[in-house]
């Protein structure tokens, strides 16, 4: 018999397969229970707020995954900012492929839809951004950049890789993040002083 604990991180982790997939309005309870393999009574006993409540565990156990992995490009690339971006575009095509280009960013697919269904989902997901591009600004000033230059550098990193997961998701293809680090490699070859 499965444990409970184990129907409840079943049912998180098809719920975070699945908004990464098709989004949120577009996945039904029914269509998490079947992925999860969870009873529906289990399934409320854990989330009894339903649907709004998987996803409010879905987006913070998806963000806290992301802000690892920043952080952990971010301590192997410790004072290089290149070699930093380069690491983040890398680790992105290599979840792309992973999936076979099937899933999506879940912060950035439900951040297209939610705004109009639940303010609270959308808060989630926007301090989740809020938080990841901290540690990439972080990172940045710890490279030489000024307080301005990293907020402003990581804003537009965390834009563009979204962009190109988007991107690479519909031409199944990687090479729009080596563009990505190529175009960055150009910009930033001055070094920081330089913007």
């Amino acid at each position: 018999m499965t444990r409970k604990t184990d129907a409840r991180a079943r049912a998180i982790a098809a719920a975070i397969r699945l908004f990464r997939m098709q989004g949120y309005t577009a996945t039904g309870l029914t269509q998490i229970l079947e992925e999860s393999g969870a009873p529906k009574g289990s399934f409320y006993f854990h989330f009894p707020r339903g649907k709004v409540q998987l996803a409010e565990e879905a987006i913070d156990l998806y963000v806290s995954g992301r802000m690892n992995v920043i952080r952990d490009i971010s301590a192997a690339t410790a004072g290089d900012a290149l070699g930093f971006t380069h690491r983040l575009c890398d680790a992105f095509a290599a979840d792309m492929i992973a999936s076979n280009f099937q899933y999506g960013c879940l912060m950035q697919n439900l951040a297209n839809e939610l705004p109009s269904l639940d303010a609270e989902l959308t808060a989630r997901v926007a301090r989740g951004f809020v938080d990841s591009t901290a540690i990439v600004a972080e990172h940045f000033k710890n490279c030489g950049f000024a307080p301005a230059q990293a907020s402003s550098a990581a804003s537009a990193l965390v834009a563009a890789l979204e962009g190109a997961r988007t991107i690479a998701r519909l031409e199944r293809t990687p090479a729009v993040f080596k563009a990505l680090a190529d175009v960055s490699a150009q910009r930033w070859a001055s070094g920081p002083a330089q913007r």
